[in-house]
């Protein structure tokens, strides 16, 4: 079975960013994310990963075509 959440030194792995850089996407909104525990660890969903990289794929879609070269 696969988790159903992952850290977000699981999500930096995935995307091929920094962990700091998943952080930051989780601070923004731009990623939705839970804190648990008493320590606030957070947790992004794998559903909610693979909807915002879906939107990803959609703005750049719509960047390239509002962009030719």
């Amino acid at each position: 079975m696969a988790n159903r959440f992952l850290t977000l030194s699981d999500v930096a792995e995935l995307l091929n960013i920094a962990p700091a850089q998943a952080y930051t996407l989780v601070r923004t909104g731009e990623l939705a994310a839970i804190k648990i525990g008493a320590r606030g660890q957070w947790r992004v969903e794998d559903r909610a990963l693979e909807e915002y990289i879906s939107s990803l794929y959609t703005a750049t879609a719509e960047f390239v075509a509002h962009h030719p070269r």
